[in-house]
């Protein structure tokens, strides 16, 4: 009998990439799986010709041999294809588990402990400079008084006689063996028949833990600090989990970050503008002197060098940007008045009429509208 080309079989294109393979596999099996087409032959035979498609395709070495030689590259003993065989699903147990709930399956023993999250908010003098920072978290630890076996002093567990230690219970169903959560025993393989008081057989217990977190310079809002071991213990034995320190800056009431850049926006008096001179500003870390030439334009920038935040890795600082805009004083003295008034007097006045050139030549802007309505 002919053989349906692997690709077709999946419905990918031959370019197909491994997660597209992946994905199309996951698609078969969610619609062609046994236990949701009960009796149904068809389906079943289906459902094999995919996991044996992809048996072949999700193989890099396979899939070569398949792609230059066809089906003869990765036909079994006898002249057949790779063949079915259903501890092939161990190896899909990452595609099906959440859908079917079977595979491989964990065997039980020790797993790794939870992460946590701790979200931290400083000050932006703390995010320039650094800090430390000691916060409380409550975390589940390892129970001292039975050291995580669960049971009480002078007792021990014992394995599960049903699932012989292993946690999990494994059933043919049809073509498949499926593997499923032991629940004499809550996956553990073990069994305890006398339970630590103090930790009730859980072998782990509540409590708040105090954690100095260290702040580097130059954290910025929304990074994350990382503390390796910090988070909760894990059980049976198994490794703890990790601390994120999530940082959150409050924002400063002059100064604005982008990146390791610092921006100020400063108003001159009009006559140092026009005129020139020097004024400090106060900068995060310490006063600048800033100098501004004779006849600079309101809104322009003047950059400070390595004046900026720190780098958070360690490596040089941003700028720190200095932008003067005129300051005009919304009340005068009348003495004020006069010399403003007189000031204006001996400078040049331009007038700029506004034009558009079109049909009507230069004629300015004003008076063409005056002409459409009359």
């Amino acid at each position: 009998m002919s053989r349906r080309d692997y690709y077709e079989v999946l419905g990918v294109e031959r370019r197909a990439d491994e997660q597209e393979i992946k994905s199309a596999y996951r698609k078969q099996a969610l619609k062609y799986h046994p236990d949701r087409n009960a009796g149904d032959k068809e389906a079943e035979e289906r459902f094999k010709e995919a996991a044996e498609a992809y048996a072949v395709l999700g193989d890099g070495e396979k899939r070569a041999r398949y792609d230059r030689f066809g089906h003869a590259g990765v036909q079994g003993t006898g002249g057949q294809g790779p063949g079915f065989n259903a501890d092939i699903f161990a190896d899909f147990s990452d595609i099906l588990g959440d859908f079917f709930g079977f595979g491989g399956g964990r065997r039980a023993g020790p797993s790794r402990g939870a992460d946590l999250r701790y979200d931290l908010e400083i000050s932006f003098e703390e995010s320039f400079a650094g800090t430390e920072s000691t916060i409380q978290i409550p975390r589940e630890e390892t129970c001292e008084t039975c050291q995580g076996t669960r049971a009480a002093k002078g007792s021990s567990a014992e394995t599960c006689p049903q699932c012989r230690g292993t946690g999990q219970l494994r059933f043919q169903q049809g073509f498949l063996v499926v593997a499923r959560p032991c629940g004499q025993c809550g996956a553990t393989g073990q069994i305890v028949r006398n339970p630590c008081p103090s930790c009730r057989g859980t072998g782990r217990v509540a409590r708040d833990r105090r954690v100095t977190v260290r702040i580097p310079a130059g954290i910025d809002d929304g990074q994350r600090l990382r503390l390796h071991g910090e988070g909760e213990h894990g059980a049976v034995g198994g490794p703890t989990g990790d601390l994120y320190v999530v940082i959150h800056v409050r924002p400063h009431p002059v100064f604005r970050r982008e990146e390791d850049d610092l921006f100020i926006e400063v108003p001159v008096p009009y006559p140092t503008m026009a005129m020139g001179g020097s004024f400090k500003v106060e900068g995060p870390a310490g006063p600048l002197t800033v100098d501004v030439s004779a006849g600079t334009p309101s809104g322009s920038v003047i950059t400070f060098r390595s004046k900026g935040m720190p780098s958070v890795t360690g490596r040089g600082r941003g700028s720190f940007h200095v932008r003067v805009v005129v300051d005009v004083p919304k009340k005068l003295s009348k003495d004020q008045k006069k010399l403003v008034t007189e000031l204006g007097h001996t400078m040049p006045v331009e007038t700029i009429e506004a034009t558009t050139p079109d049909a009507d030549g230069d004629k300015p802007f004003f008076e063409k509208v005056k002409d459409l309505f009359g």
